[in-house]
């Protein structure tokens, strides 16, 4: 198991604590065995839509100190991580890029490793911070057109509909260390780990 997006706590989101969740850790990487993660209400993925993949994030998530409203606060840039298989493979990387559907808006980024297709999507829903320290566990949207298949007319992404993020473990960066003037442009790459589920369209054939 691994884990990552990125949001600042110090835009007064609430902080809520999800001692009761448990959530199952599935052991593949392809449709129909999938089983979803037990999530909060405002986490879970509209019906018509199944898991198909799931991959186990670890990485950094990537900031850099700047001027903000209340004073100076940590901007993150962009994650950048490995997803692997339940084999450890190397199955996805994880960024930040220009979303063509969108004008070019920033978007969080999945590639396939082996056939290049490639997901932009969104947040939906409120961060939801479950471990001190961690990441908030994410809902995401892929919006239309939000997909490319890879060169070579490879397609393992591009049938995504929505992404999970949960299971989320270290990316915080400490605020102590983007306080002052002399902060402004300094960065920091804060290791994270994360599980991420792949949802696509049900079928007939997936029993929905």
């Amino acid at each position: 198991m691994r884990s990552r997006v990125l949001f600042r706590d110090s835009a007064g989101l609430t902080l809520f604590l999800i001692g009761a969740v448990a959530v199952s850790l599935p052991r593949a990487a392809h449709a129909d065995d999938v089983t979803p993660p037990d999530v909060p209400h405002d986490l879970q993925v509209p019906v018509g839509n199944t898991a198909f993949l799931v991959g186990h994030a670890d990485g950094t998530q990537n900031y850099v100190c700047l001027p903000s409203s209340s004073g100076f606060a940590w901007t993150l840039f962009t994650p950048q991580a490995t997803l692997f298989d339940d084999q450890d493979k190397e199955l996805i990387t994880h960024f930040f890029s220009p979303n063509p559907s969108e004008n070019g808006t920033i978007r969080a980024t999945w590639q396939h490793s082996r056939d290049a297709s490639t997901v932009w999507a969104a947040a939906i829903n409120n961060p939801v911070f479950v471990t001190k320290g961690a990441v908030p566990w994410l809902l995401l949207q892929v919006p239309p057109n939000g997909t490319r298949e890879g060169p070579t007319g490879g397609a393992t992404l591009a049938g995504t509909t929505f992404i999970q993020r949960v299971n989320t473990h270290g990316g915080v960066a400490a605020p102590a260390d983007c306080a002052s003037s002399s902060d402004v442009g300094k960065k920091a790459f804060v290791p994270y780990t994360a599980d991420y589920f792949f949802y696509k369209a049900a079928s007939a054939s997936d029993g929905q």
